[in-house]
């Protein structure tokens, strides 16, 4: 690995390599396109791509991505819209031994330009874009020129596996890095999170797989690429078999899940919680057909569980609880009438394949509903922070519990598990908050807006949501000395400032210029008296 791949603490003992014999993304995708060839893998525009045709074009674009030097060690930065060929973009960049970063189309170039600044790669993999043209036009001439620019062909997938070939011999474990996931980061720059194949492929298939995941699946591929949720979606199936049809929506609505069941089978959906509600909200028989939802993300609304297991029995549906910094999830509860109960909140779950959830206290394991930090050890743990070791250290610590050294991820996040071991979400030790499934930062968003001319201070403010802990995000700010008008306007322009430098989901839904900002008596900011401004 190069050095901007962090490698694990040291946990010794077992727990040196939690995951050995687990499958790597690229290998267990293959292994299906030896097992069934003609199977439908993916399914775009109504159009299917067998397994087979799938597996020969990724092996096309392996060969041209290692004419680029591409290799162990390597990150590849890949932005396309979703569609067949960036799935075999990405098992091809897999296939080198490199891991990449999916970078969504829909980021602006300071975003993208940024990123690309942190993970100087040796090749940036992007479609003809105008937004990748300014972003590679406004790095640092060091390491523009020392970046090649690939754009791959406009094809049919079955010219690229006509075209054949595949790379030399590679040796790929399954604790190399596979993916890099960007997230929301306190100093305002985004936090790089490596995550390795065994993360993801040890979710799926085998009698501890997550229901749904299974050759003969379907499920439909919408979350943004950058998101580990993409890998729920897409290597979810393609590694056991099952088919992915692709969403071109950037935003999901009940009538495309409705004909996505009805035209290509898709019977496993993932939703937010946010996203969720709404299906429930707008078009709960948009659900028939379905044999399994994962939700998560947030707090669920036990009103829209409530409905969805009353007219919708026979369908499963399950709490989803986890970390990017653990891949996809940790832990998961299939949900009946008997949690609606719950004091709380719905419960969300035990660990999920090769997974150690523990809640901790003083630096020992809680008893059961002792409230504590939630820590997460196993398989599914990132290697740490791209280029951050210090950080990385701090957060992936090795503790010594019940006399067991353990590497584990401190969430930040707080709860207890209960006398069966069924763990309970009660709230975090930070500001970090989720917002539509989202994880967000505020110092990110404040960073940023007092970066802006004519900003003299910024504060964020998560609204509450009726349905969900937090619905919207808040922006107040003091304008500097020479702007006078405030009262609710936005006179800096923050709100498009903002637009051109962070991603949709950080750009706040609500901004307000105020003279001051309202005080505490014990000398912080009133969160409430600020959003009491929004009526």
């Amino acid at each position: 690995m190069t050095d901007l791949l962090t490698a694990p603490a040291e946990s010794g003992g077992a727990e040196a390599n939690p995951g050995a014999g687990f499958p790597t993304i690229h290998a267990a995708v293959a292994a299906q396109a030896a097992e069934r060839p003609d199977a439908a893998a993916v399914v775009f525009r109504g159009n299917a791509v067998d397994y087979r045709t799938l597996d020969a074009a990724a092996g096309a674009y392996a060969v041209r991505l290692a004419e680029f030097g591409i290799g162990p060690g390597d990150v590849v930065p890949v932005r396309m819209p979703r569609s067949p060929q960036q799935f075999a973009v990405l098992l091809g960049v897999l296939s080198t031994g490199a891991a990449y970063a999916a970078f969504d189309h829909r980021w602006p170039a300071d975003r993208v330009a940024g990123l690309l600044g942190q993970l100087q790669p040796k090749v940036f993999v992007s479609d003809a874009a105008e937004v990748a043209d300014a972003a590679v036009a406004s790095l640092e001439a060091d390491v523009r020129e020392a970046m090649a620019r690939w754009e791959p062909p406009v094809e049919p997938l079955t010219e690229a596996a006509e075209r054949g070939g595949r790379p030399g011999q590679v040796e790929v474990d399954a604790t190399d890095a596979a993916c890099v996931f960007f997230t929301s980061g306190t100093t305002g720059t985004p936090k790089g999170v490596v995550s390795t194949h065994q993360a993801t492929t040890r979710l799926f298939g085998g009698p501890d797989g997550l229901p749904g995941y299974r050759p003969g699946g379907g499920t439909l591929q919408a979350a943004p690429c950058a998101w580990d949720a993409f890998s729920l979606e897409v290597w979810g199936m393609l590694t056991t078999g099952g088919t992915v049809v692709i969403s071109e929506d950037d935003y999901l609505l009940p009538g495309v899940l409705r004909d996505a069941v009805a035209d290509h089978g898709v019977d496993t959906v993932f939703l937010t919680s946010s996203l969720f509600n709404l299906f429930v909200d707008m078009d709960l028989e948009c659900f028939q057909g379905v044999d399994a939802v994962y939700t998560g993300g947030e707090r669920l609304s036990v009103a829209h569980i409530e409905r969805f297991l009353t007219e919708l029995p026979q369908v499963r549906l399950f709490n989803a609880y986890g970390p990017v910094e653990s891949c996809i999830y940790a832990t998961t509860h299939e949900l009946g009438v008997a949690d609606l109960g719950t004091p709380g909140g719905l419960p969300i779950g035990v660990p999920v394949a090769a997974t150690d959830v523990l809640v901790v206290v003083d630096g020992r394991t809680a008893a059961p509903r002792e409230e504590g930090e939630i820590c997460i050890g196993g398989a599914g743990l990132a290697q740490g922070y791209l280029g951050l070791p210090e950080l990385t250290v701090e957060k992936f610590p090795t503790l010594l519990l019940d006399g067991t050294p353990i590497r584990v991820y401190k969430t930040g996040d707080l709860g207890f598990k209960d006398e069966n071991g069924v763990l309970h979400f009660r709230g975090r030790s930070d500001r970090q908050v989720k917002v539509r499934g989202y994880r967000i930062e505020p110092g990110e968003i404040e960073s940023a807006a007092t970066r802006v001319p004519g900003v003299r201070r910024a504060v964020v403010v998560p609204v509450p949501g009726k349905t969900a802990a937090w619905e919207q995000i808040a922006l107040f700010y003091v304008p500097g000395e020479t702007e006078n008008r405030v009262d609710g306007d936005d006179p800096v322009g923050l709100g498009a400032a903002l637009a051109t430098g962070l991603p949709p989901y950080l750009v706040p839904d609500v901004i307000r210029g105020v003279a001051e900002f309202p005080m505490t008596p014990n000398g912080k900011v009133d969160e409430k008296a600020l959003l009491a401004l929004l009526g």
